[in-house]
C-alpha cells in the first residue's frame, strides 16, 4: 500500500471528548488485529501508534501457518515469497538442505504487512491516528485515560500492542523472563541473489542459544542474528560472519538495524482493571525461535473480541481473554523456554535432529506449516523426558 492511501485512510484526527469502547495502543499486528476485530464485534475502535505510518520494521517476516489463519483476506497478498526450502549450518559450517513441493512458510515486508493490517482496521470500522505517543494511563469510574502528547484520551477498555517497552506494559506490570538483541540488515538484491527464491537458512551460533538467518523476499534479503542481551560486539561479529559465510558480504546494505526481543516472566499478568496486553506488549513469543507474529497475531484478535464483548456489557469477557492465553500460547512459550534451555546447552544436538534426522524435519515442519505446535510435540512423554535427562 502506497504511503498516500495510507494517509487517506486517516486523514481526520479523532474529536476530542468522545468515549470510545475500545482503545488500541500500537498498530502492529498485534493492535491491528485487535482493532480490527473489536471494530467487526460493532464496538467504537480507536487505533493509535507513536510512529507515522507506513513505518519500517526490524523482523524476518516469517509467517507460520497458525499466522496465515488470522489474517484478514485483504492482507494475503502482502506475501513475497512462499519458502518450500530450508537450510541447516552449524557454526557458519556446511549447510545441509530438505526441500518439499508444498510451501511452509511465507515472508512478507513489516511495512508493507502492518500497514495492509492498518487498513483492515480502518476498514471495518476503526479510526487510526499515527504520531500519537502515550505518556500515562489512569483508570477510574469505569473509564480508563490514556494521556498523549496531544488530548487526552478515554475508553472503557484499552488494549496495550506497544511494543516490549510500552507504557501500557509496564502499566499493566509486565514481567519478561529473557532478553535477547536481534541485528539485522536488508541486503539489495540481485540477479545471482534468486538462489534463495523460495529458499530460507539457519544457522547455530557459537554462543548459547544464538541462531542466524537469510530470509529472501521481493526485493531484499532479510540476514540477521540473535542472541542473549549482554555481548553486542560478539552479536555484531556474528553477523559479521555470517555475511562472509553465506557469500551475501558484498550486497549493498538498504536497511540495517537493531531491536530487543522479551518473553514472559511465567507469572506475568496479561490484565489491569479493563486494559488489556497483547503480543510484544505482554511478552508472547516463542523463547526458542523468538518466532512472536503468530503470538502477536492470535492474541490480537482475542483480545479484540474481549474488548467488544466487554464493552457490550459481559462481565467475563477480558478474564476470559487471560485464560484463553494461558490455555493456548503459554503451553508453547513454556516449551519454547525447555527446548531453548536444551539448545544453549546442545546445539548439537538440535542440529543434528533437524538436518539428519526425518523426524526431526518433519517436526519442525509441521510446526512452520501449523500442523502442529511446538507445546503438543514436547508434551509427548518420551520426548520430555529426553529433554530433562540431557538438559540437566
Amino acid at each position: 500500500m502506497e504511503d498516500g492511501q495510507t494517509r487517506a485512510a486517516h486523514d481526520d484526527r479523532a474529536p476530542s471528548g468522545l468515549i470510545w469502547d475500545v482503545l488500541v495502543v500500537g498498530a502492529g499486528p498485534a493492535g491491528s488485529s485487535a482493532a480490527r476485530v473489536a471494530a467487526e464485534g460493532g464496538a467504537s475502535v480507536l487505533l493509535v501508534d507513536r510512529a507515522r505510518f507506513p513505518r519500517y520494521k526490524t523482523c524476518g517476516g516469517g509467517l507460520i501457518g497458525i499466522s496465515l489463519a488470522h489474517l484478514p483476506a485483504s492482507v494475503l497478498p502482502t506475501v513475497e515469497q512462499n519458502v518450500r526450502e530450508v537450510k541447516f549450518s552449524l557454526r557458519g559450517g556446511a549447510p545441509r538442505s530438505y526441500r518439499r513441493t508444498l510451501p511452509f512458510l511465507a515472508l512478507v515486508q513489516r511495512e508493507r504487512f502492518d500497514d495492509a493490517l492498518v487498513k483492515a482496521a480502518v476498514d471495518s470500522g476503526a479510526r487510526f491516528q499515527d504520531s500519537v505517543v502515550v505518556k500515562s494511563v489512569e483508570e477510574a469510574d469505569g473509564l480508563v485515560t490514556v494521556t498523549t502528547d496531544g488530548a487526552p484520551l478515554r475508553a472503557r477498555v484499552v488494549i496495550g500492542a506497544d511494543g516490549t517497552s510500552g507504557r501500557i506494559g509496564r502499566y499493566v506490570g509486565v514481567q519478561n523472563r529473557g532478553t535477547d538483541l536481534a541485528l539485522e540488515v536488508e541486503l539489495i538484491r540481485t540477479p545471482e541473489s534468486g538462489a534463495y527464491d523460495g529458499s530460507i537458512a539457519f544457522d547455530w551460533g557459537s554462543a548459547p542459544g544464538s541462531y542466524a538467518w537469510v530470509f529472501p523476499k521481493e526485493k531484499v534479503l532479510t540476514v540477521g542474528v540473535i542472541q542473549a542481551k549482554g555481548e553486542p560486539q560478539q552479536t555484531r561479529a556474528y553477523l559479521d560472519s555470517w555475511l562472509h559465510s553465506t557469500g551475501l558480504d558484498h550486497l549493498e546494505t538498504g536497511h540495517s538495524s537493531g531491536h530487543l526481543t522479551q518473553w514472559r516472566a511465567p507469572e506475568s499478568p496479561l490484565r489491569r482493571g479493563s486494559v488489556l496486553v497483547a503480543g510484544d506488549a505482554a511478552g508472547l513469543l516463542d523463547p526458542w525461535t523468538r518466532e512472536g507474529l503468530s503470538y502477536a497475531l492470535r492474541s490480537g484478535c482475542w483480545a479484540g473480541a474481549a474488548a467488544a464483548a466487554a464493552a457490550r456489557g459481559s462481565d467475563n469477557a477480558l478474564e476470559d481473554y487471560t485464560r484463553k492465553v494461558l490455555a493456548e500460547l503459554d503451553p508453547d512459550i513454556r516449551a519454547g523456554q525447555r527446548l531453548l534451555h536444551f539448545f544453549e546447552r546442545h546445539p548439537r544436538l538440535v542440529h543434528l535432529a533437524l538436518a539428519y534426522t526425518g523426524t526431526g524435519m518433519r517436526l519442525f515442519l509441521a510446526v512452520c506449516d501449523g500442523t502442529k505446535t511446538l507445546g503438543g510435540i514436547l508434551s509427548h512423554r518420551l520426548l520430555g523426558r529426553a529433554l530433562r535427562m540431557f538438559g540437566s
